[in-house]
């Protein structure tokens, strides 16, 4: 096989396993909410592969090759958003991260000349260069930060992974680009980016494909089995009841989950397990706001706080800020705290932990 060959089999092999990914994730209904963001992401490096080889007689020609370029230069922010999506369920592109997404597809568009020739070219692609390293920086800082409250294990092992194959593959292709010049791209080059391609596509298939039959809905505190369970299980389950309805830990902001294990009095492996399986959550934080969320509407129905202000109520409830507290009052009621405190909705009569069914 020479390497003509070998170059379409994995442009092939790639384009076709993104897309068939993209569409895979979107009918499942537990991968649909990362599907919004594969889906673009599939279909810009299904582009990219489609005009990524040194040998102009195997690329697109016409609208089809125009088309496929435009969309390739988008591929870095919609993988951006995608990695960033992946582990944090909350994710939505706001702020400096929905700005910086929107700046790449700006910039990128007008060195490929969609806005005009007069800017055709004219070096746009080393400022990409620069704004992709600060992605992939911001990409990395976040996995890892919060890595420690990832309460699944195989999702913290892939915080790495996503690292350290991300980052390092668009590292070496930025890198290449500042030292050999952006139009450098010898066979073997090209068909070693698209086999990475081909290779992050399958993974990505294997960790995201749902393999198991779903968590049981999300629960802010504990849920006991009926009968109890026994032994040490018993016992996390009791201190874990004391510790949010008594001890109420969870109205501390700067509450860490090393901090929270230790007060339970485990390991932070056994301690991610159990909150894990017998609650629902995968991260920390969602666990947090859960219970902070309750607190709130408790707060918010009830008449002896209708005067409070709403940054009143996110701080007692635990919330480091009224901007976090309105986008997980949101997340978990389906409407903003305003909305739920003008209803005049009583709050949910939850039994105690130790009275609810498993």
């Amino acid at each position: 096989m020479d390497l003509s060959q070998l170059d379409v089999i994995t442009r092939v092999a790639g384009a076709t396993l993104l897309l068939a990914l993209g569409a895979l994730l979107a009918r499942e209904p537990r991968t649909r909410r990362l599907a919004v963001y594969f889906a673009p992401m599939a279909l810009c490096l299904a582009g990219f592969l489609a005009g990524n080889t040194p040998d102009p007689a195997l690329r697109l020609s016409g609208p089809l090759s125009h088309a496929g370029v435009l969309v390739a230069g988008y591929a870095a922010v919609f993988m951006w958003w995608f990695c960033l999506a992946s582990f944090d369920e909350t994710f939505r592109p706001r702020g400096a991260v929905l700005a910086a997404g929107l700046a790449w597809i700006a910039i990128a568009s007008a060195d490929r000349g969609l806005l005009g020739p007069a800017i055709e070219g004219k070096g746009l692609s080393w400022l990409l260069i620069a704004l992709g390293l600060s992605m992939i920086a911001y990409l990395a800082w976040r996995l890892v930060r919060d890595r420690e409250g990832d309460l699944v294990e195989e999702s913290r092992r892939a915080r790495v992974l996503v690292v350290a194959l991300l980052a390092g593959q668009l590292l070496a292709d930025f890198l290449v680009d500042l030292v050999m010049g952006l139009d450098w791209g010898p066979p073997a080059f090209t068909i070693a980016q698209n086999t990475a391609l081909l290779a992050f596509s399958a993974w990505l298939g294997l960790r995201l494909l749902p393999v198991s039959p779903p968590l049981a809905a999300p629960n802010p505190v504990l849920v006991p089995a009926a009968p109890p369970a026994a032994g040490e299980e018993a016992r996390l389950a009791e201190r874990l009841r004391v510790m949010v309805e008594v001890e109420r830990v969870h109205l501390e902001p700067d509450l860490t989950f090393a901090a929270f294990a230790r007060r339970m009095g485990a390991p932070e492996k056994t301690a991610r397990a159990f909150i894990n399986h017998r609650l629902g959550h995968d991260h920390f934080r969602a666990f947090l706001n859960a219970c902070r969320v309750a607190e709130a509407r408790r707060r918010l129905a009830d008449p002896a706080h209708a005067g409070d202000k709403l940054i009143t109520i996110a701080l007692d409830s635990g919330f480091a800020s009224l901007a976090s507290f309105n986008r997980a009052f949101q997340a978990v009621e389906g409407r903003p705290p305003s909305a739920f405190r003008a209803s005049g909705r009583l709050p949910r009569n939850d039994p105690p932990p130790s009275e609810k069914p498993a």
